[in-house]
């Protein structure tokens, strides 16, 4: 699937003294309105327009994104400067939401190329490191997916092609922004899955996608199981889930052997929901449009595996991807259904509309059998309790081991993609028991359902195992006019959170 981005733009790291100075020129200005040596130069050249307009200190105060246009003469040339705040003390994730609104602003203007100087006076990160975050914003805010807008006016198309970036150190910055290239396609893979129509991305066609995305890497592998193979197994509480679709379900398994074959694989799992209409206890229709982003598990790990492997990352991973659809059709599961997991467990299904759980369950199970992973981590967008416990603010954490649990939430707080720690308790499996199975999946009681449903998903993780369950259901999509969105979209969430998780702690440097 190519990634719905405006794909001609180019980035090129360039010296300060090579600055040309007849395109739109980003100044990146601190908290302190003070100069750079290179912001100077370029005043001075303007007559001390920059610093006379810092002097004011009126409306622009040097603010993390607040933004000043002037326009100056330069030769024969009408030249926009535009001076963005970084704030006080800025964090690398906040660098790359200053790139952001650079191309924002970019597209504003109707720019073709632009200049961004990317020099900074700050301690905590090199220059290099600076400016390669800074592309990388910038490239991360050009993704569209407008593939099916057929009518969109030529004055409405992003026109940004070029973009300077004028920094010490071009090539160590050069090299810093293919790291975080790599990353970005990888979030760019999962929103254009996220993103995708459900008539278009369902079980199969997802299977496909994967195995055409991964082809093309070095120690990696891609095993596609059918429903044939997966009754084999036993997987019956995955394949109850699909089974009123006329679309066959799928479990995809990815292997990326990046590091020595002794060192054992993080396990990603990953809930592959293509669409969910809840089944036979079907959701109410407003919103159910949505339902298409129930598949936002699975694409976090995809886009993290394509990201650690564009970059060649020295790490084993393990992803595991269960894809399905709930359609409430003839031959669908109905409620008080007991199916037989691939676990040996008994499941009552009580609602339909619980499914996410039956089918990770099953991966789970798959997972563990097959491999024998040092941790594993699940992603779905489970429950919307968790939304209405944590908002769009933060996943729902759920961990068996605590310094497990404190790295994961650290390394999304380097990230900007937190997690709040949620609890695991003996009460919710009392309230998840069942009159006529090992264990019903959904509640007795009332409240809680994030926490139960977490109880359920910890029932199938052997004892030993270290495990980690994130509910990403209120962080997986932007609303339109939620957090600057111009649009509805997929909010690529987990991609990072995982990418850094796996550089911090589990991969050879």
């Amino acid at each position: 699937m190519r990634n719905h981005t405006k794909d001609v733009v180019t980035f090129n790291f360039v010296e300060f003294a090579q600055l040309n100075h007849s395109r739109p020129i980003f100044i990146l200005i601190n908290e302190e309105m003070t100069l750079s040596e290179e912001a100077k130069k370029i005043d001075s050249m303007l007559n001390g327009l920059i610093s006379s307009r810092l002097e004011h200190k009126e409306g622009f105060l040097g603010k993390l994104k607040e933004k000043c246009v002037l326009t100056s003469k330069v030769g024969a040339n009408i030249c926009n400067i535009i001076l963005l705040g970084i704030g006080k003390e800025i964090k690398s994730f906040e660098i790359e939401e200053v790139g952001a609104s650079i191309n924002h602003i970019a597209n504003h203007l109707r720019a073709i190329e632009i200049s961004v100087l990317a020099d900074h006076n700050s301690a905590q990160i090199s220059n290099s490191e600076f400016a390669s975050l800074l592309a990388s914003g910038i490239e991360e805010g050009s993704y569209r997916f407008n593939k099916y807008q057929t009518e969109t006016k030529e004055e409405d198309k992003p026109k940004l092609a070029k973009i300077n970036i004028y920094c010490q150190n071009h090539l160590e910055a050069k090299k810093h922004f293919e790291f975080h290239h790599a990353i970005n396609k990888g979030i760019f893979l999962t929103k254009d899955c996220v993103n995708e129509a459900p008539n278009i991305l369902y079980p199969e066609s997802y299977a496909n996608l994967i195995l055409d995305e991964m082809k093309n890497y070095k120690n990696l592998s891609v095993k596609v199981l059918d429903e044939d193979e997966m009754k084999k197994l036993g997987m019956n509480s995955l394949l109850g889930v699909g089974q009123g679709s006329h679309k066959r379900s799928k479990l995809v398994v990815i292997e990326y052997n990046g590091a020595n074959a002794s060192e054992k694989p993080v396990a990603l799992v990953g809930k592959g929901v293509t669409f969910d209409t809840g089944g036979i206890s079907l959701k109410p229709p407003q919103g159910m449009h949505k339902m298409k982003y129930d598949m936002t598990g699975s694409a976090c790990v995809i886009g993290t595996i394509k990201a650690l492997a564009e970059r060649g990352a020295k790490t084993n991973i393990i992803g595991i991807v269960a894809l399905v659809e709930n359609m409430p059709g003839g031959n669908a599961q109905r409620p008080g259904d007991v199916v037989k997991s691939m676990s040996g467990k008994t499941i009552e299904v009580l609602d339909t509309d619980a499914e996410g759980r039956l089918i990770l369950v099953d991966a789970l199970t798959y997972v563990q059998k097959n491999f024998t992973p040092k941790l594993i981590i699940d992603l779905a967008t489970l429950t919307g309790a968790i939304v209405v416990a944590l908002g769009s603010s933060y996943a729902g954490c759920f961990a068996n081991e605590e310094n497990f649990a404190k790295n994961l939430i650290e390394s999304g707080e380097k990230v900007n993609e937190k997690l709040w720690r949620m609890p695991l308790h003996k009460d919710y499996h009392e309230a998840m028991k069942s009159d006529c199975a090992d264990i019903a999946n959904i509640s007795s009681i009332p409240g809680g359902g994030s926490c139960t449903a977490a109880a359920f998903i910890e029932k199938f993780i052997d004892e030993k195992m270290v495990w980690a369950h994130l509910d990403i259901a209120g962080v997986a999509w932007n609303n339109k006019g939620q957090k600057g969105a111009p649009f509805a979209r997929a909010s690529g969430f987990g991609v990072k959170l995982l990418h850094q998780f796996i550089y911090d702690h589990h991969e050879d440097k």
